[in-house]
């Protein structure tokens, strides 16, 4: 991976770099020289994002789902409260 494509992955993840840091628990300064003076972007960070950006679309899908009223966010412990 290449600093182009990380830059393009923080754009789908729709995530800034400092969002990503935070997330990752890594240091600004190091994110930022990965790509460059011969520093590469380690081989981890393009299955992270992946990840990231699917979890994110999947909870987008169940948004959607609970705002249009087919589903709710209901929690299994809340089916017993029901019941006693």
């Amino acid at each position: 991976m290449d600093r182009e494509e990380f830059n393009s992955l923080l754009d789908e993840a729709g995530i800034t770099k400092k969002r990503f840091c935070h997330l990752v628990d890594s240091n600004y300064i190091t994110v930022n020289n990965w790509g460059s003076n011969n520093k590469n972007i380690p081989s981890w960070v393009k299955s992270w994002f992946d990840l990231y950006i699917e979890n994110k679309e999947y909870k987008d899908f169940k948004e959607l789902l609970e705002k249009s009223g087919v589903c709710k966010d209901k929690k299994p412990h809340e089916d017993k409260k029901e019941e006693v």
